[in-house]
């Protein structure tokens, strides 16, 4: 690998519509150089300059925009050095475990680290000799009380690298933002892109891809993501105001890459090991469409308990079964209207997943969308050792908002004469279009609610859908909802025994257990977690095949014995087999039901295409 010698830092333009006190701050300025990217490292050069007089607090994000729990970006930051304008060194303490405290500067304070990064997805870093995928929390040291000052990031790019990045793009290779919250929710891309650009409505959109496919593979993607960016804009009415006129679908489809997706104001972070062939293609380009979807939800339509965000604490909000759940809902449906499902696929694999798990898992019954929302900074991401009991008192925030979108698009279609595509444009057009590089009027619950009222003009329905639905947890009758379109709610494996259980399949014949679910017959028989089945029937639990060949000679009903060892301790219990309670949702015609004229029109002008040319 060739690596271009190093350049000066130079006196950087700053990006337009700052206002005068930010202009007249200097900006912080940042270099980043890749010398031992094979090991995965990068070497951060940050200059602060007009520094004001006292210690200087350097700190490295505990937590990013687009994700709720801890992540310790500090932790993969080390060869620490300060310096002043001449290059005289500072000293560097370290007064906790995010950040470090420079003394003795006179008001310039060049501040260096060597950055580890070797994950490649929306939240850290991955840097090898291929490329570099750098989330700006996870990248980005900053200085306390300096917030406010533009940034200017210049990058010394290996031979055939170029920048994929949604800050802004200013003369000699530097990029910029106004402020750290942009900064920081600036996803960059370093590599050897593969770009696809074209104007809609008159913005600029386009495609900065890493992957090893053919250009006709990446070209047939193009062409699917300009159907979900027309199908996402038909629904507000059009594209937002992007800051800078542009879009940026940063994409990295290297092998090395771990599955993610992860909104920005004006790019999304995509990033999977799968091709852009066959399935692959159409599971990220379900990703792409989510995501997209997030450029008017979440980031410009914004909860007012994530602004602004903070990047030294786990951000928790009360209203993420709106913000990433109704996404979760519609990115599944623009797959649909944009013509790459079909209306069984859209069943399949929507529609059956989130009525499946609102109707038969344990943790819609006992708490409420908001109560999801709020246990995010447990659950997304995050990273803990003890056990927990989750199966039995969660659902996330996505599936239980997108179930609750649904149903709420549903009744709108069947007692209001209105539909969910008119709530969100209502939405936007109160909390939307009032932006300066982040929300002016951000939203609250009630803001949701009275909205609702306004759609519907009954206030009393909308108060009632946000107490049995939101902040209770009501179940929807799916089957009465979903009537009219004419799809079906039926059992999946109707009449079929099951366990209802997670087994490990261990090498001595033995299957250990995972938490056992609520009601299920090993939660009833007194099995737990880490209880290891040793016979079913007496028969040994050698492999899956084997356990549902046992299983499908029974009937639900059934009584068979089983021995287990709990904890040391070799028990005997008796399990009364369940029928499996999994839920699909189908077409009349593939469950091959009659179906009327007003089921399919009624089907088309929710599913279908609203885009115009």
């Amino acid at each position: 690998m060739i690596v271009r010698k190093t350049a000066a830092l130079l006196l950087l333009a700053l990006p337009l519509g700052l206002s005068q006190s930010a202009l007249a701050q200097a900006p912080i300025q940042y270099e980043l150089a890749f010398p031992n990217a094979v090991h995965h490292e990068a070497r951060v050069t940050v200059t602060f300059r007009e520094v004001p007089a006292g210690p200087l607090q350097v700190r490295m994000a505990r937590s990013s925009p687009g994700r709720y729990a801890l992540h310790e970006f500090a932790k993969n930051v080390y060869d620490v050095q300060a310096t002043d304008a001449q290059g005289k060194p500072l000293a560097v303490t370290k007064p906790d475990p995010y950040g470090w405290t420079v003394a003795g500067h006179s008001g310039t304070v060049v501040f260096t680290y060597t950055l580890f990064g070797d994950r490649t997805d929306g939240t850290y870093a991955g840097i090898d000799q291929r490329h570099a995928h750098l989330n700006a929390p996870a990248t980005f040291a900053y200085a306390q009380g300096l917030e406010q000052r533009p940034a200017a990031v210049k990058f010394q790019l290996p031979e055939g690298w170029t920048v994929a990045s949604q800050l802004k793009p200013e003369a000699g290779g530097t990029w910029t933002a106004p402020n750290l919250q942009y900064l920081m929710d600036s996803p960059t891309s370093l590599g050897p892109q593969q770009t696809r650009t074209w104007q809609e409505q008159g913005r600029t959109i386009e495609l900065q891809v890493l992957h090893d496919g053919a250009p006709a593979e990446l070209d047939a993607y193009t062409a699917n993501t300009k159907k979900v960016v027309k199908e996402a804009a038909a629904i507000f009415g059009g594209l937002p105001e992007y800051d800078f006129g542009r879009y940026t679908f940063i994409a990295n489809y290297l092998p090395q890459t771990s599955g993610d997706g992860m909104e920005h104001r004006n790019s999304t972070s995509l990033t999977s090991n799968r091709p852009l062939r066959g399935p692959g293609a159409t599971d990220n380009l379900g990703t792409v469409a989510h995501e997209f979807f997030h450029s008017w939800n979440v980031e410009r339509l914004r909860p007012q308990d994530l602004e602004p965000f903070d990047f030294q604490r786990a951000n928790m909000s009360s209203n993420l079964w709106f913000a990433e759940g109704f996404t979760q809902y519609y990115g599944q449906l623009l797959m649909r209207r944009a013509g790459i499902q079909t209306d069984d696929q859209y069943c399949q694999q929507a529609l059956s997943g989130v009525v499946d798990a609102m109707l038969t898992m344990p943790g819609p019954k006992r708490y409420s969308p908001v109560y999801m929302s709020q246990q995010a900074p447990f659950v997304d991401a995050a990273a803990a050792i003890d056990p927990n009991n989750r199966s039995n008192t969660y659902l996330s925030y996505y599936y239980i908002g997108a179930a609750n979108a649904l149903a709420l698009d549903l009744e709108l279609r069947q007692r209001f004469k209105t539909d969910l595509d008119t709530y969100m444009r209502a939405l936007w057009k109160e909390h939307g279009p009032q932006q300066n590089y982040a929300p002016a009027k951000p939203y609250t619950l009630r803001d949701l609610q009275q909205v609702l009222g306004q759609v519907t003009k009954d206030t009393t329905f909308a108060g009632q859908f946000f107490r049995q639905h939101i902040t209770g947890h009501e179940l929807p009758n799916y089957e009465e909802l979903l009537a009219p379109a004419g799809l079906l709610v039926r059992p999946a494996r109707a009449g079929q025994a099951t366990l209802a259980a997670r087994l490990q399949f261990n090498p001595d014949s033995t299957a250990t257990l995972g938490t056992t679910l609520l009601n299920s017959p090993l939660y009833q028989a007194g099995l737990d977690r880490e209880d290891v089945v040793l016979k079913v029937d007496g028969r040994k639990p050698t492999n899956a095949k084997e356990m549902q060949a046992l299983l499908a000679a029974h009937k639900p009903g059934d009584v068979l014995p089983l021995e287990y060892r709990s904890r040391g301790q070799v028990r005997t219990a008796s399990v009364t087999l369940q029928q499996d309670n999994t839920l699909e949702v189908v077409t009349y015609e593939q469950a091959k039901r009659p179906v009327t004229k007003a089921q399919k029109k009624f089907r088309a002008d929710w599913l279908n295409g609203k885009a115009k040319g």
